[in-house]
């Protein structure tokens, strides 16, 4: 795997950090990475390992207020301006970078946790605009957001709740104890949004569950839809299958719900990582083959 970083300007003239992850050989589809709030994009290069062996070309930014993109710790959480419209907004920017780039090949958007939540948004009007999509570690966003207070900064560490007593105040992420330190030791890890941004993103995702809305999204479209049973987000699985059901009666024909038993938050950090992964390339390569 050949990895290089790059900058790209977003529509309102925020540079945005990004990474991109080649293939010894020439690439066969394109995989764009989202990743959650209180993280960065850098977490995924594991994952970007394994999709460059099967062949695919990966790229994935820095959210606004995360990572290299945020670039202090004191403007993590601030998703700036331009907000969580901006965020979203970066999605489709980054898109046209590897399409520039790969202009021949699928394109496939992963979103995890809220990189999710974005790419639920991003699908209601930009649909057309993918091949495939991917939603990690995701959830019905107006079932959980009655239980956030957009007054004050999101605390992660309140997800630990079923857990508790635990180890540390992220055991919600994964079951892999060493999965859970490396979080705990990366200083871009661990913060939540603002109240600006949080109250942004909490309106502007009303429209994910408003059925007319979700009937603009192409009928063509694959969606693979991806949690551990133990994710807080999940709701013990049914939130993840109510994110399902409503594709499908929205007209989505091809809608996949893979749920773990036992498995938490991150799912591409758990124990059964592998196996999740080895899944995710299997349903990839099927959805990508003749695009």
């Amino acid at each position: 795997m050949d990895e290089s970083t790059f900058t790209f300007t977003a529509a309102d003239g925020t540079e945005i950090y990004a990474y991109r992850w080649s293939p010894d050989g020439l690439a066969k589809a394109i995989v764009q990475i989202a990743h959650g709030m209180g993280e960065h994009a850098g977490r995924y290069r594991r994952l970007g390992e394994a999709l460059t062996d099967a062949g695919y070309v990966v790229y994935a930014n820095d959210h606004r207020g995360h990572g290299r993109t945020a670039g202090s710790p004191n403007r993590h959480g601030d998703l700036g301006p331009g907000g969580w419209g901006g965020l979203v907004g970066d999605l489709g920017a980054l898109s046209e970078v590897a399409r520039r780039e790969h202009p021949d090949l699928p394109l496939v958007i992963l979103g995890h946790s809220m990189g999710s939540f974005a790419l639920q948004q991003y699908l209601l009007e930009h649909g057309a605009d993918l091949d495939a999509a991917v939603l990690s570690g995701t959830t019905a966003i107006d079932v959980v957001a009655p239980s956030i207070d957009a007054t004050k900064d999101v605390d992660l560490s309140a997800f630990n709740a079923p857990f508790e007593p635990a180890r540390t105040e992220f055991d919600w992420l994964s079951r892999d104890p060493d999965e859970v330190d490396k979080y705990l030791a990366d200083p871009a890890c661990g913060f939540g949004l603002n109240p600006a941004a949080t109250a942004g993103m909490i309106t502007e995702l009303a429209t994910t569950s408003d059925q007319q809305a979700l009937a603009k999204i192409p009928s063509s479209l694959p969606i693979y839809i991806v949690s551990g049973d133990d994710d807080p987000l999940a709701g013990g699985g049914p939130l993840v299958d109510l994110v399902g059901d409503r594709y499908r009666e929205a007209g989505v024909l091809d809608v996949t719900v893979t749920r773990y038993p036992g498995a938490r938050h991150e799912i591409f950090n758990e124990i059964n990582r592998d196996e999740v992964t080895a899944e995710l390339i299997e349903w990839l390569d099927r959805v990508t083959e003749h695009r």
